[in-house]
């Protein structure tokens, strides 16, 4: 065979076994055997193998990838990629469509376009983006964190119904849901039973895990599958746009569209022109929703026009026209097999019910919190109850009731210990207001030594939130505490590859990642740094407005940081000590429990050894960028955050008031411009109201950032 034969032939197997793929994984009618579509495919691979610059590269062959990625590259999204809020009862939805109505009434533009909705079922799998140039698949990646993903192409051409042509030549972002059959997951189960390997909980974990392999062929062998239902981008060359494909105009012609174009959409979608109509559709899914072959966690709710949609815009998170109506949180019986005491980062004891093992939400439950001795007072819960425990998602499990009709009378009571279960040490509920009398709900050990404690805030220091050290979980800062070999946050700069290799569960690899990773945290930035210490009352929103202050006009005595001020952690060992009381309440934000607390962390002369040796290992704070200069809404406007907001998230909102120039604090004082109330708000509302600060709603809130 020549190489012009080849070219032909290669262009025929090709098209054909895409033909075969679509009959197959999409329409789900396959009419050929798997034994021809095997012989096809190794008849191509051989050609293409002959002929390398001859391959298509949209050819069936590159599904199986070849050569492990050595990692995942970054990319980041054309467009934005957003969350739905979600809503869990029937009352939700309708405040959520109330809002909704008075938005579009106050837009003259809107007032001749029809209100309806598309209610499509919410799949319960991970959300791949797919990006296609002149109708060829050129890139996949994960959601990420909705403006940066990961680059997944190789791992997403394994999935048979995502085409990787295209039935136009159109630029295009699709967005869809990647997941794993039920049944798949069975065979994978029993594949891994037989050869004694842990068995998945749930299909959900196991696609986005085969979806970030770092092998191609894993995620091949694991039989994947897609739903995409949104388009993000599309533009197409003039000469092939035609009525048959142009660009949607309703939620709806966009899945009839995407579906015209060669990807598989799921069908059970409805057209609603009210919530009543929203509601039949949710209860008929509740019912039946176990019995599909992928998993169903709820229905997602669009408004079909488009021209609404883009109208109504997005909040910090989500998108205003859409929103997710969550089928009721999964709630199961087990039983109380005892109640053990967690000590955690700042002393306090929280019981936790030790359960016999149950599948609850996807995944198999052996704890629940029952949070404090007065809960567990409350419910009258006893070792030995059977208790009626709740997940959702990633929820910690909760013991929500307890059925005494089914005691038997050896359920014995609990009480909290009077010393720490960890160190001996001695326990008490801690005092908040003198003159009432009143006390915390938790109860706290007074050693603050304490071995539990010292793990929890090692645990803290590590986290996403502060060093962010990859690698350092629970079990292995445990164990390197049990070992000696760290004591304190320093240690952990002074671990080298002959300390971790003789351990357990460390293998040369596994120690040299974890060093890199410790290398990697060594730059951080001052919030970050800050909310590492694990100072009590001095939490994420302090560490920032401290990090603020330092850059303006930060008071101590007489002392002022000058603009551009270059800070390290050398400074910080002789500064910080310095400050009293006084100078940190007038950082605006920062209440007295905050200051009482900092003063005493820094006036430690322990604490400043550790921070010393950080810095002689290397440890050094970096400045952050600062934002482009432009007017800011809030400026020099603190808030302080209280109850459930419906229409931002709690870090969404915080994101906003940074942003527009203003400070989030954790405490209200009489130095607070608003508090911000959601609905059920805590003990935060009530001190706002006892002092006189300013109260707002979240419409008022969205008035002062002119939303």
């Amino acid at each position: 065979m020549d190489k012009n034969q080849a070219k032909i032939r290669i262009e025929k197997l090709s098209q054909e076994i895409n033909k075969i793929r679509y009959q197959y994984h999409v329409l789900d009618k396959p009419d050929v055997t798997d034994e021809i579509y095997d012989s096809l495919t190794k008849e191509l691979r051989e050609l293409e193998e002959k002929f390398p610059d001859l391959k298509l590269p949209d050819s069936p062959t590159q599904r199986i990838g070849g050569k492990p990625l050595e990692k995942f590259q970054k990319v980041k999204h054309r467009v934005r990629q957003w969350s739905f809020d979600d809503v869990f009862d029937f009352s939700e939805l309708e405040k959520w469509e109330e809002k909704i109505v008075r938005m579009k009434e106050r837009d003259v533009s809107l007032k001749n376009e029809k209100l309806e909705y598309i209610c499509e079922i919410k799949i319960d799998g991970l959300k791949i983006i797919l990006n296609y140039k002149n109708g060829i698949f050129v890139q996949g990646a994960t959601r990420g964190d909705g403006l940066i993903g990961e680059d997944a192409t190789k791992n997403i051409k394994t999935i048979y119904s995502i085409p990787l042509k295209l039935n136009f030549p159109v630029d295009l972002t699709a967005v869809g849901e990647c997941w794993l059959s039920k049944h798949e997951l069975e065979r994978i189960n029993k594949t891994r039973k037989k050869q004694n390997e842990p068995l998945f909980a749930n299909s959900r974990n196991v696609a986005a895990g085969s979806i970030r392999q770092l092998d191609p062929k894993v995620a091949a062998s694991r039989k994947l599958d897609s739903f995409v239902y949104d388009i993000d981008h599309i533009a197409y060359n003039m000469k092939h746009e035609t009525k048959e494909n142009r660009i949607p105009q309703t939620q709806l012609e966009e899945l009839e569209l995407l579906e015209k174009l060669g990807f598989k959409v799921n069908q059970e979608r409805k057209l609603c022109k009210n919530i009543e109509e929203i509601q039949k559709f949710y209860e008929s899914w509740k019912n039946r929703k176990d019995k599909e072959d992928y998993g169903i966690d709820g229905v997602v709710i669009k408004i079909n026009s488009r021209v609404i949609q883009e109208a109504l815009g997005y909040t910090g998170k989500s998108p205003r026209w859409g929103v997710a109506y969550k089928f009721p949180a999964e709630k199961v019986t087990t039983i109380i097999e005892d109640i053990k005491i967690q000590v955690g980062r700042t002393g306090a004891l929280t019981p936790v019910a030790h359960l016999r093992p149950v599948v609850v939400a996807g995944s198999t439950v052996s704890r629940a919190t029952l949070h404090n001795e007065d809960e567990i007072n409350r419910l009258d819960t006893r070792i030995g109850d059977t208790v009626v425990i709740r997940k959702a998602g990633d929820v910690i499990p909760e013991v929500v009731e307890v059925l005494k009709n089914l005691r038997t009378g050896e359920e014995k009571k609990f009480k909290m210990p009077t010393v720490c279960p960890i160190c001996g040490s001695a326990v008490q509920r801690e005092e908040i207001n003198e003159k009432k009398k009143e006390t915390s709900s938790a109860t706290y050990c007074k050693n603050k030594k304490c071995f539990a404690q010292e793990k929890e805030k090692i645990i803290h220091f590590v986290s996403k939130k502060g060093f962010n050290i990859d690698g350092l979980g629970e079990r292995i800062v445990e164990q390197l505490m049990n070992e000696g070999l760290v004591s304190n946050f320093s240690d952990i700069f002074e671990l080298t590859k002959g300390d971790l290799e003789p351990l357990e569960r460390f293998a040369e690899k596994s120690a040299e990642n974890l060093l890199f990773a410790i290398e990697k945290s060594k730059k951080i930035t001052l919030p970050k740094f800050l909310f590492a210490l694990g100072i009590r009352h001095a939490g994420e929103e302090t560490a920032v407005l401290i990090a603020k202050a330092i850059k303006t006009e930060f008071p101590i005595s007489n002392f002022q940081f000058p603009n551009n001020f270059q800070f390290s952690i050398s400074n910080l060992t002789k500064i910080f000590p310095e400050i009293n009381k006084e100078n940190w309440t007038n950082i605006k934000g920062i209440g007295e429990k905050s200051a009482e607390s900092l003063v005493e962390w820094f006036g430690s002369q322990e604490n400043i050894e550790i921070l010393e040796k950080m810095a002689e290992l290397g440890v050094e704070i970096v400045v952050e960028k600062e934002a482009e200069n432009r007017d800011k809404k809030l400026e020099n406007l603190t808030f302080v955050l209280t109850g459930e907001l419906q229409s931002f998230t709690r870090d969404g909102v915080k994101d906003i008031i940074r942003k527009e120039g203003g400070d989030v604090s954790s405490s209200v004082s009489r130095k607070i411009d608003y508090v911000l109330v959601g609905e059920n708000p805590g003990s935060k509302f009530g001190k706002a109201k006892e002092l006189g600060v300013k109260i707002i709603g979240e419409e008022e809130f969205k008035k002062l950032i002119k939303l």
